[in-house]
């Protein structure tokens, strides 16, 4: 189960961070807790509206992906801080990512009432039809006196608050079920996916048929692009294209960009000839929609994948294509690409073997594998995985959501 903690604190020292990355490392073999910060949330303004703000988008994607969360307040004047209740009006102003996701909260304060006021307005607030998260009743961990409950190693000392803690948390693990259980949501209408890419976004390229077999030379030169020496530059760098093309050539998996709009526009040539690639791709299909790129029984899966990615259900969704033999473990792997403002711009696949890194690290540390199950796919939360066929397709376990298939 993943589940995320909120430092309900922007300070630089904070008890509450301790107590977070605490129930983090030392429950990790029960649950996954992934502790987030507030510290670059902006002040809230409904006259600004910052919805788009990195900061925000970031927070709103873990808390969406998440099966549940853990809020760990101070307590400052007898309620919560300035900084955790600006953060809570972002995420119920035009962004609702607590709405009906279980919640629990935590925590830690000087004095011995252990932020219990804090608690109870942070309910309050929780409570709100604008957020309308589901907040675990009872089971309040409440740490006073806490500048004397941690040990050199931020370990909590007491054997007894280390027991209390683990026994609020297993019923909160709980919580999450039957809240899931209990709120399981019908199969989501997301928008219909355009994979014929009919309509354009800023960076299309007009007036050249997408599915021309020399569309990337066509395109270079409507739009002038550059090539060969001439530099480009990057976030921190600068590169000619020609080492740029070498520096993408050279990575262990084969990439592939699609835009927002569904084109594919870019695959790295690391493979030739073709049939020696996990994909096979040809160097006509850059350019062309994504219906083009692969066979009509597939492109329901293909969809399904972009829904996720482009509704933020999913950061990234993984797939074994077992087609590869025994002695490679080939990954397909979907990940949303986001603009600094928190835009969706489209996927990169990148397929790659994971049997070498497997290998090397065992030879490395002189471990070996145990048996056990895995999931074909894998994301944030078993709940968020591929749904049932009744509701929308589940993903196969064959390559047939690569974005080049050797039907197409």
């Amino acid at each position: 189960m993943k589940l995320v903690g909120i430092v309900g604190s922007n300070a630089e020292q904070s008890y509450n961070r301790l107590l977070l990355k605490y129930i983090a490392t030392h429950f990790a073999e029960i649950v996954d807790v992934e502790v987030l910060e507030i510290r670059d949330v902006p002040m809230f303004s409904q006259d600004d509206d910052q919805s788009a703000n990195p900061a925000i988008q970031y927070l709103n994607r873990k808390i969406m992906a998440a099966d549940g969360v853990i809020i760990a307040t101070p307590e400052h004047n007898h309620t919560i801080p300035a900084s955790l209740k600006n953060t809570l009006e972002w995420l119920s102003y035009q962004l609702h990512p607590l709405d009906g996701k279980p919640v629990m909260i935590v925590g830690a304060s000087y004095y011995d009432q252990g932020s219990s006021r804090a608690q109870l307005h942070l309910r309050q607030v929780l409570d709100a039809p604008g957020v309308n998260a589901v907040v675990m009743p009872g089971n309040e961990f409440l740490l006073g006196t806490v500048k004397e409950a941690f040990d050199d190693a931020h370990n909590l000392k007491d054997a007894d608050t280390v027991a209390f803690l683990q026994t609020c948390l297993g019923k909160f693990l709980q919580f999450v079920k039957v809240t899931q259980a209990m709120n399981q949501p019908q199969p989501e209408e997301l928008p219909t996916e355009d994979l014929t890419a009919s309509g354009s976004i800023d960076t299309t390229i007009e007036g050249i048929d997408k599915e021309a077999e020399d569309w990337v030379e066509q395109a270079a030169a409507k739009v002038g692009a550059i090539s060969g020496n001439q530099y480009v530059q990057l976030d921190r760098g600068i590169l000619t294209v020609d080492q740029l093309n070498a520096l993408l050539a050279s990575l262990p998996m084969e990439i592939t960009y699609a835009d927002s709009n569904n084109q594919s526009l870019y695959y790295n040539l690391n493979r030739q000839p073709a049939d020696e690639m996990f994909a096979p791709r040809q160097p006509g299909q850059a350019g062309n929609p994504l219906a083009k790129c692969h066979p009509k029984a597939a492109q329901k899966h293909v969809e399904w994948v972009i829904q996720q990615l482009r509704a933020g259900k999913q950061d990234v969704v993984r797939m074994h294509v077992p087609k590869h033999g025994d002695d490679q473990f080939v990954v397909h792997n979907y990940q949303a690409l986001h603009a600094t403002d928190g835009q969706y711009m489209g996927i990169n696949e990148y397929i790659l073997d994971f049997k070498p890194i497997v290998d090397w690290y065992l030879a490395q540390t002189g471990q070996t594998l145990a048996g056990g199950q895995v999931d074909a796919v894998s994301s944030a939360s078993k709940t968020q995985s591929a749904p049932a066929a009744s509701a929308e397709p589940t993903m196969p376990v064959v390559d047939a959501v690569s974005s080049a298939s050797k039907k197409s």
